[in-house]
């Protein structure tokens, strides 16, 4: 059975989904303005781990991540600038030329990570009707008000509102978390927002109560419902949501049918520099193409994510991708080593010691997702068959490389699991090289070594070992 921190709960609690086989996943997805930075990415990376232990769970797993390209603004609030519209000035595009190509480029960024699609991306503005109609139904239900600005939501009508997040409404209204304006309550929210007067914005439309936009927080009720029929089973997003957007989601989505929006809701923390947020201001906002020009493939990103638990935070520095990188290539070098091994002889005691190996990772994954103790266990494994190696036992090779291809449904590190096809006279030539080092005769090893490389062949000698590669 797999066990998920369920937010509400403020607990792990066993994960039973609504039908026996198969599993609801909506996510928050990006707000399409600018380059998704890193910091952004890990919450894609949490969804897709999530997806893949779900899959490994021999669970068909249905997923949805919206894309925000309208609503968003830039204070997170109701206050300032559409991000959207932002971003059509800073590029003299329109805001949808901005969304369509910073939807591609996260896209692609998605791809480079190896993170599986969703099987439905709904944009904002697809869905500006059944805004429409939602907020209509709350202002039949008593559930909004008018300023002149907007429509808002009235929390204090929504008795249960402080609930999910455990907020204190008290003290937001001496601290006053926002700027007030003309709303009733610092935790209200807006619903829809008008259009300034004498401004013509790019993206606004007709609605019963004037020209203008949707808020924020609506887009994903009337999306998640359409496409999932809530209640679904599991809601994801960043530990930011909680207070606010998934507070305010299950606000209108309960106001308006009494029922609960998602069994389990799930939150990521954050990946940070100098333990604070990313942000361009402050020189801190790093994107995919960025770290992939400083020599480093995606997945040893992915990676780093995956060391560190979904609800921890990471503080992102450079030694620590370096690490990740060194982390994933003794990995590689490791099935390139075993690749090498001649051939696949039987070991009960290593045959057993692959059955356990795979048991405990799944054990650990369906324990709340916790990939670091995962990813330990695997390294005392390799720990375990380099020795064997060593000392010449048999080796089972083939139960461990599909022992790999197993772990790859989750780890997606694009591990060599294929047998390389090295000719038999260059084994030949590399195991003489090996004799010759063993023998200390490191003339005739550095002479082998080189007729290697002139076939087009590279050894690698680390922690006593050595890998041929072809170049």
């Amino acid at each position: 059975m797999i066990r998920l921190y369920n937010t509400p709960a403020r607990a792990i609690v066993p994960f039973k989904p609504i039908h026996p086989k198969r599993v609801s996943i909506y996510s928050c997805g990006p707000t399409v303005y600018d380059r998704q930075h890193i910091g952004n990415l890990r919450k894609a990376l949490f969804d897709d781990l999530l997806k893949r232990t779900l899959q490994l769970h021999n669970y068909n797993v249905y997923s949805v991540t919206n894309i925000t390209d309208v609503g968003h603004l830039v204070s997170d609030e109701d206050t300032g600038e559409d991000k959207l519209e932002k971003g059509a000035k800073r590029e003299n595009l329109t805001a949808q030329e901005v969304a369509l190509k910073y939807t591609k480029l996260w896209q692609e960024d998605l791809a480079k990570l190896n993170v599986i699609a969703s099987d439905h991306y709904p944009k904002a503005t697809e869905y500006i009707r059944e805004q429409i109609n939602l907020i209509k139904r709350l202002e039949r239900k008593g559930y909004t008000y008018i300023t002149n600005d907007g429509v808002y939501f009235d929390t204090t009508k929504f008795l249960e509102y402080a609930d999910f997040a455990h907020l204190k409404l008290n003290s937001q209204e001496a601290g006053a978390r926002v700027d007030m304006g003309e709303k009733k309550s610092p935790s209200d929210f807006a619903l829809w927002k008008f259009s300034p007067k004498g401004e013509t914005r790019q993206m606004e439309w007709d609605s019963p109560w004037g020209i203008g936009f949707p808020g924020w927080h609506s887009e994903c009720v009337v999306m998640a419902d359409s496409l999932l029929h809530a209640p679904f089973d599991i809601h994801t997003g960043g530990k930011d949501h909680i207070p606010i957007h998934h507070t305010n989601e299950i606000a209108q989505f309960k106001a308006d049918t009494g029922k609960s929006m998602a069994n389990y809701w799930l939150h990521s923390y954050f990946l940070t520099v100098n333990t604070a947020k990313m942000s361009k201001s402050a020189g801190t906002f790093i994107t995919l193409d960025e770290i992939i020009g400083e020599g480093y493939s995606p997945l040893d990103l992915r990676l780093l994510v995956l060391m560190a638990h979904y609800r921890s935070d990471i503080d992102f520095s450079w030694e620590a991708l370096t690490q990740a990188k060194q982390t994933r290539q003794r990995i590689i070098d490791f099935i390139n080593r075993v690749n090498l091994v001649k051939l696949h002889r039987k070991n009960p005691k290593l045959q057993k010691l692959i059955r356990d190996t795979y048991n405990n990772f799944k054990k650990f994954l369906f324990s709340d997702l916790d990939s670091p103790k995962a990813i330990a266990h695997i390294f005392e494994f390799v720990k375990e068959i380099n020795t064997a190696i060593d000392a010449q036992e048999p080796i089972p090779r083939r139960h461990i490389i599909k022992l790999f291809q197993r772990l790859e449904r989750v780890l997606a590190l694009d591990l060599p699991l294929t047998k390389p096809k090295i000719p038999v006279e260059i084994i030949e030539i590399f195991n003489q090289r090996n004799q010759a080092r063993a023998n200390r005769d490191f003339a005739q090893a550095d002479k082998l070594r080189q007729e290697l490389s002139n076939l087009g062949y590279t050894i690698q000698d680390k922690d006593g070992q050595s890998v041929i590669i072809k170049t």
